[in-house]
């Protein structure tokens, strides 16, 4: 994920945000907070600032780039230099890409080489002995927006989630303890075009090869999952919003699918027949390191534009549909199920 660090403009260093922590309700359908000192932010969510992003180069930072730029904000991008700076969107035209890769600028460094994060004020920060030395490169560091996920919260029948899972406040008492103006983002399971991680995609592969669905369990489990250009737009309205200041919010999409259901939403976004949707025990089968499905058993005036449906229908026609994907179809742990499957309904 990226990570970003925000200043006004006429300051002489950067600030940035991104990575995981903190106590917050799970509230999913908008942007939430409870826990969480309140403060003042240094500027307004109006103001041009330097905007430094840790990494950037592929999924949300090639949204959020887009935004921030078309905000008017001036970007930079913190990476090792191993994948192109800027990614053309698809539909995209060559004359609206190239406006926008020549307003991005770039630094190429090992966020592991902490005295060149130093000198050269930037850090991708995703732990928090990663942290403190970007903290010490930016004494006028503005804000420090920090995203983390969903994911860091301890497993519990009572919903919603109130305790993150301990060990993962480091950054986040790193950040209080130096008085740091932050903000931390907690997004579900993100889904879009160009999405890395094998969510409707995994979905997507197998409707296209006209193939059984196999969902563990009774397929009735509730997921939430939130697009990616909403969660860019979320970045956006936490930037130098003076409600955002040390607090944590949790980003999803507005409703809660089952796993049944999100197997029926990718097949009506991808003009698909309806699914068989075959359900099976995990418990049954031992598929070593292979994954066998992808999921785990507002006060900021922002609301998703995405529905499911619609946000899977973006993904598909913008991505998938096109012929392009990430990861190549793997049915090894399908077929498992499926010839255990059919042999006991036999």
């Amino acid at each position: 994920m990226a990570k970003l660090a925000v200043m006004q403009r006429g300051h002489p260093s950067l600030q940035f945000s991104l990575p995981p922590s903190s106590l917050s309700d799970f509230h999913g359908v908008r942007l939430s907070s409870r826990h969480g000192r309140s403060g003042g932010l240094a500027g307004d969510a109006s103001a041009t600032k330097k905007i430094l992003i840790m990494g950037g180069t592929r999924f949300i930072g090639v949204f959020l780039t887009r935004l921030l730029v078309k905000e008017g904000h001036q970007v930079t991008l913190f990476t090792r230099g191993k994948a192109a700076i800027t990614k053309k969107l698809p539909g995209e035209s060559d004359e609206e890409y190239s406006d926008f890769s020549s307003k991005v600028l770039h630094l190429k460094g090992d966020r592991q080489d902490f005295e060149f994060v130093k000198k050269a004020s930037r850090q991708r920060g995703r732990e928090a002995n990663e942290v403190e030395p970007i903290l010490d490169a930016l004494p006028n560091l503005e804000q420090y927006i920090y995203c983390s996920s969903a994911g860091v919260y301890l497993k519990s029948d009572l919903l919603p989630h109130f305790e993150p899972a301990q060990g993962k406040l480091n950054t986040e008492s790193l950040l209080q303890s130096r008085d740091v103006n932050w903000t931390s983002i907690r997004p579900v399971y993100i889904y879009g075009p160009l999405n890395y991680n094998p969510v409707e995609e995994w979905f997507f592969h197998r409707l296209k090869a006209g193939r059984p669905i196999p969902i563990p369990g009774s397929g009735v489990q509730i997921t939430q999952l939130g697009h990616v250009k909403d969660l860019a737009t979320a970045f956006i309205k936490v930037l130098g919003h003076p409600k955002a200041s040390k607090q944590v919010f949790n980003i999803s999409g507005s409703k809660y699918v089952t796993f049944d259901g999100l197997a029926r939403a990718c097949a009506k976004a991808g003009g698909f027949p309806e699914p068989e949707i075959v359900h099976y025990n995990p418990k049954d089968y031992d598929f070593g390191k292979l994954k066998s499905f992808p999921f785990r058993d507002q006060e900021l005036e922002w609301t998703p534009e995405f529905d499911l449906v619609e946000g899977l229908a973006d993904s598909y026609n913008l991505d998938f549909g096109r012929g392009t994907y990430r990861k190549a179809a793997d049915f090894t742990t399908d077929d498992m199920i499926l010839s255990k499957t059919f042999v006991l309904q036999k």
